[in-house]
């Protein structure tokens, strides 16, 4: 007799978690059993469902680093006896979280699958319903008894896309998210088509090691046309400081100013990180493209290329939380850990 799958519902809060009072019209926090009222469907599934509440539950503006680790450790504590795990986000930050738990679920073997919603689930039009049984679906899919997408992705409308490659694009359409420089791991339709192709498989034999040291002392530094050197060395001498998302125009380009050279050389020098991240969606930092990326090099900016804002946030306090030696720390910058970045 084939076993039964099993899903552990990790419920940190969000619209998801939301439905209306018939009083107020207000809307207030609900549980599980609440959302099993709600979706009846849950318990048709023939999956064994498990659910662990945030108490109480976060909304996702006040999601932070502690909250990654709580989740990345209620995962390792339950890794054996689940085919997968679904985490209900709210969606606002649900691109960071997603991407730090990629960093942090170092050798992942199953699926850990964000969803949400853009309507509260005791809402007639909610997408709530066919997020969560869809992400249900593929986080107990199997080929051969492997899990056919072991990543942490998120799932919304109809697309399954890797988390560190997911940013928020929309605040009212039902396809809230977008995967810009990757392409989907699966689409969800009458059937669940997978790409096996873009999905990433570990070495066999490797163990799940959960990492949760994060170091928050990350800053961005977005230019803008008329940006002021006071306002460049205000963010470059934060006390503390130890790395710097600097979003780019373009290609990863940047004022030729002398003063704006001086002050980035000045912060590498103190042993300051300084990433180079585009402000576009799409495309990649190709540093030394322009002459007005070149100053960049000069100042001992490193590139980001394909990244999004929230994995290379959330890859710096990973890495600076993890490992003290600043060349090791470079060298993984550099490199592509868990599919974050395409490398050129």
């Amino acid at each position: 007799m084939e076993k039964e799958s099993a899903v552990l519902l990790i419920f940190t809060g969000g619209t998801i978690s939301m439905s209306e009072d018939p009083t107020t019209g207000a809307l207030r926090p609900i549980d599980f059993d609440r959302l099993q009222e709600y979706m009846p469907e849950l318990k048709q599934t023939g999956i064994r469902i498990k659910s662990v509440p945030f108490l109480p539950l976060i909304d996702s503006s006040d999601v932070y680093p502690p909250v990654w680790e709580r989740i990345a450790l209620l995962i390792q504590e339950n890794f054996e006896e689940y085919d997968g795990f679904i985490v209900l986000h709210g969606t606002d930050t649900m691109a960071y979280t997603a991407s730090a738990l990629s960093f942090m679920l170092e050798n992942l073997s199953k699926p850990v699958i964000f969803t949400g919603a853009q309507l509260p689930i005791g809402m007639m039009r909610s997408d709530a319903k066919e997020n969560l049984l869809t992400a249900i679906e593929i986080a107990t899919s199997k080929e051969n008894g492997q899990p056919i997408v072991p990543e942490v992705c998120i799932f919304f409308e109809d697309n399954l896309f890797r988390g560190n490659r997911t940013t928020k694009k929309n605040a009212e359409h039902f396809s809230a998210f977008n995967s810009y420089n990757y392409p989907p791991l699966a689409k969800a339709g009458v059937h669940i088509k997978f790409f096996r192709s873009y999905i990433h498989y570990p070495a066999s034999g490797t163990a799940l090691r959960v990492r949760t040291k994060i170091d928050q002392n990350v800053a961005i530094l977005k230019l803008f046309p008329g940006i002021t050197e006071h306002t460049v060395n205000a963010i470059l001498n934060i006390p503390g400081l130890k790395a710097v998302v600097l979003e780019s125009f373009g290609a990863g380009n940047a004022p030729r100013k002398s003063w704006f050279f001086d002050a980035l050389k000045n912060a590498t020098d103190r042993g300051i990180l300084i990433v180079n991240k585009t402000q576009c969606s799409t495309g990649s930092v190709e540093m030394g493209r322009y002459e007005t990326s070149l100053n960049l090099m000069s100042a001992g900016v490193m590139s980001a290329f394909d990244c999004t804002t929230e994995a290379i946030v959330t890859k710096l306090m990973y890495l600076l939380g993890e490992y003290t030696n600043p060349d090791d720390i470079k060298h993984r910058l550099s490199i592509s850990l868990c599919g974050e970045m395409t490398v050129i």
